[in-house]
């Protein structure tokens, strides 16, 4: 089975993050047959910003030490780390040769705008069709922009995405609706608001669990510390690291 078919509407693939080769390896051991990177939890790692365009150096690292584990591996590549669709072509070529199965590609900038949709299209046809599995995701929710999930997500498929991620979404029948809006998997961010199953419901590909497994870490550290511990918010981590420079 490939990795893309495993994205069933239906019948979802739970898709759980790493950050690090312990945590890859751990999760990979017990049989889950894909692993993503989280960008929050690489960036946090290494005291650098996240969706910041700072951590291309630091995700190719990783996927060196990941990369042979018995688990296909789809890499978070926050916005392609540049603006050019050529050096992320070049990029995903790269990610491609070392056997990685796929990429999430986000719109969302730095600054808390979206990458106007032309240059996102112009990229998505630049990496199109190279060997990787190309997740192309929109923060017009994540974000809070107030644009069109679904305009995006079709522009993106015509750009040649194999899938699209939707992460922020929380309304069930929303979540259905955008799955109904495009014939390609459509991925959503694990929550406690819906079950998997719920999710399948819904006609959704992929779940991801995004930053949350590096998040509930930390809040099994803190527990060790702390009673009654509360799991940090992305914000939280977030607001501890380095500014974007």
């Amino acid at each position: 089975m490939t990795f893309h078919d495993l994205h069933r509407p239906g019948d979802p693939l739970l898709l759980p993050n790493a950050w690090d080769y312990g945590s890859a390896a751990l999760l990979a051991s017990r049989g889950y047959p894909a692993i993503g990177t989280t960008s929050l939890g690489v960036a946090a790692v290494h005291g650098k910003p996240d969706a910041a365009a700072a951590t291309r150096a630091e995700t190719l690292d990783l996927v060196l030490l990941v990369k042979d584990l018995p688990a296909y591996l789809t890499v978070d590549v926050e916005n392609g780390f540049s603006d050019d669709p050529a050096a992320v072509a070049d990029l995903v070529d790269l990610l491609a040769g070392l056997g990685v199965a796929g990429i999430n590609l986000e719109d969302g900038r730095a600054d808390g705008t979206l990458r106007p949709v032309g240059e996102q299209t112009r990229i998505l046809e630049a990496v199109a069709g190279r060997g990787v599995f190309v997740n192309a995701r929109t923060d017009t929710h994540w974000l809070g922009t107030g644009e069109s999930a679904t305009e995006r997500i079709r522009a993106y498929a015509d750009a040649g995405a194999d899938g699209v991620f939707v992460p922020g979404v929380a309304d069930l029948a929303e979540i259905a609706e955008l799955a109904r809006a495009t014939a390609l998997p459509l991925n959503v961010l694990y929550s406690h608001t819906h079950s998997v199953e719920e999710l399948a419901g819904a006609g959704v590909a992929r779940v991801s669990t995004g930053s949350l497994l590096y998040r509930a870490a930390l809040q099994g550290a803190l527990a060790v510390l702390e009673k009654d511990a509360a799991m940090p918010t992305y914000a939280e981590i977030v607001g501890l690291l380095p500014e974007p420079r």
